[in-house]
């Protein structure tokens, strides 16, 4: 038994400062919940496939809830001040549920919080309404004073597919970051209407299948990585 955990615990992938860990493929084998790395290790790929020439930022899970769990002022302008958060046009921050900071893997649920700077708004999509809206509007309030915006931006909770069971809430994450990462890339920003933002494309483009489709086409991924490194 110990052997097994060792060797699903074996580092298996490097990717810019992420690593990955083979036991990474059983969660992605498997219907389970994702893990920070895979989160983490999917926002790399965005942000490395993205021409947004630094306009755009996908925030690591861990930075995210430092910023929502820092009780110091201090150490939260730390944290925050490297992010330049007044240079970028669209900020993608993860949401979770998890209030032990002592507690690495924590929490039960994903969310995601999206900065837009055109509108002045932090657009939260949640995969089970309601489940994150504390936690997100708790990150909001914590890196709100720190976008540079030129009147204070608001909290809204934006249109989202919902899950179906109990597990998929990571995928959701990242299916409409990936929805909003090319919506900007492809022009998205500047349109007139407000109200829409990428909603459209979420509604279009995210749902159980898609996401179930993207669980495979992450393990392919890093495969595909294994083989080529």
């Amino acid at each position: 038994m110990a052997s097994r955990k060792k060797d699903g615990d074996n580092q298996i992938l490097r990717y810019d400062d992420v690593v990955l860990r083979r036991s990474d493929l059983g969660i992605l084998r498997g219907p389970h919940y994702l893990n920070d790395r895979l989160i983490e290790f999917y926002f790399a790929h965005l942000a490395s496939s993205s021409a947004s020439s630094g306009a755009v930022l996908l925030v690591p899970p861990s930075i995210s809830f430092w910023l929502a769990n820092c009780s110091d002022s201090q150490s939260l302008r730390e944290a925050a001040d490297p992010l330049r958060l007044p240079d970028r046009s669209l900020v993608l921050f993860t949401v979770n549920d998890n209030l032990d900071v002592a507690a690495a893997e924590g929490g039960s649920h994903w969310s995601l919080l999206v900065y837009c700077r055109e509108t002045s708004e932090f657009v939260h999509h949640d995969s089970c309404t309601g489940m994150n809206l504390w936690h997100a509007q708790r990150l909001f309030r914590a890196v709100s004073g720190f976008v540079g915006a030129g009147e204070p931006p608001q909290f809204v909770e934006g249109f989202t597919p919902q899950q179906t069971n109990g597990y998929d809430c990571g995928l959701y994450v990242l299916a409409i970051a990936e929805v909003v990462c090319n919506w900007f890339v492809s022009g998205g920003r500047g349109c007139a209407k407000r109200d829409e933002r990428w909603f459209t494309a979420v509604d279009k483009e995210v749902d159980a299948v898609a996401v179930n489709k993207l669980r495979g086409e992450m393990l392919k991924l890093i495969l595909n990585l294994m083989e080529n490194k």
